[in-house]
């Protein structure tokens, strides 16, 4: 009986040629525990390395605990991060791998054209990964990318936040209205919740930590004028309405954490050290471009 695992692998092709490849890698090597094989066969067990078991022979083929391991980095995240929990299926999956590749094999399929295409095609894209993962090599290390924080922290001016509350209306003359109220010292939370249409209302008009750019001109100029505490003696009008604010807070954005930003600057360095890395590759090649007609595009230079 097929199990759930095996139909999920036989639906992703079980990796095809990148299975086959690893498997032929791997499983090469050593000889048999006692056991008969397909064939009718004594045969004798391999010596494994220690903690790398056999866990199958297959037509006198030893399959070891590292064989099930390798094969599992083709499937999703959740079965090859729980390797022993799934083990007896991924030991079948991986009988069905050498028994396709073995069959493959008797079939001569590693001299078909169309193999040879795709043992290229991976071959192609092996190279590519390796070449840019040495290039990357001591340079995103936790000392290069906190270097890199140091230099940009040292370099960012601190930010201007505020924070504030509002209460939003529909018309000039209920935000007066508002505005008289608290000038006979309404509580301006209390209004919020009765009168803002802003879904924020619920908060008591609480708007949270905001920077320049994050609200509209209108608003941050009048919420920048005030001093902490204040509340605007005129009516705000901007495109949803019109506005009484609250400031509540004024501060310097905190400067994020190395660990905050540290994925983002791997990619940010990631990305610069492979523009550069091409940048050179492109000026020392000789590279003509064509369009989709095969006529030579106007901005290159003639074939020499």
């Amino acid at each position: 009986m097929i199990t759930s695992l095996q139909r999920l692998a036989a639906g992703a092709g079980l990796s095809l040629l990148a299975a086959t490849v690893a498997f032929a890698q791997t499983s090469t090597q050593g000889t048999t525990t006692q056991g008969t094989t397909a064939q009718g066969t004594t045969t004798t067990a391999p010596a494994a390395p220690a903690g790398d078991s056999v866990v199958a022979i297959v037509n006198g083929q030893a399959l070891h605990r590292s064989d099930v391991v390798a094969s599992a980095q083709s499937l999703p995240p959740q079965y090859r991060n729980k390797v022993d929990e799934y083990f007896p299926a991924l030991v079948d999956r991986l009988i069905d791998i050498t028994l396709m590749v073995d069959e493959g094999r008797k079939q001569k399929l590693q001299d078909d054209p169309e193999v040879k295409a795709l043992v290229t095609a991976y071959e192609d894209q092996a190279i590519r990964e390796v070449l840019l993962r040495r290039q990357l090599k001591d340079k995103l290390s936790d000392a290069a990318l906190k270097q890199k924080y140091d230099e940009m922290t040292k370099s960012v001016k601190p930010q201007e936040e505020l924070r504030a509350s509002h209460i939003l209306v529909a018309s000039e003359a209920e935000a007066k209205d508002i505005i008289a109220q608290l000038e006979k010292g309404a509580d301006f939370a209390k209004l919020a919740k009765e009168k803002s249409k802003d879904p924020g209302a619920t908060n008591g008009g609480d708007l949270g930590y905001f920077s320049d750019g994050d609200m509209v001109p209108e608003f941050w100029a009048a919420a920048d004028k005030l001093n902490k505490g204040e509340y605007t003696k005129a009516p705000v009008k901007s495109q949803f309405g019109w506005h009484v604010i609250l400031l509540t807070d004024k501060r310097s954005k905190p400067t994020p954490t190395f660990d905050q930003v540290k994925d983002q600057l791997k990619d940010q360095i990631t990305q610069e050290i492979i523009a550069a890395y091409l940048g050179d590759l492109h000026k020392a090649a000789k590279i003509q471009k064509f369009g989709p007609d095969g006529k030579l595009l106007p901005d290159q230079p003639a074939a020499q």
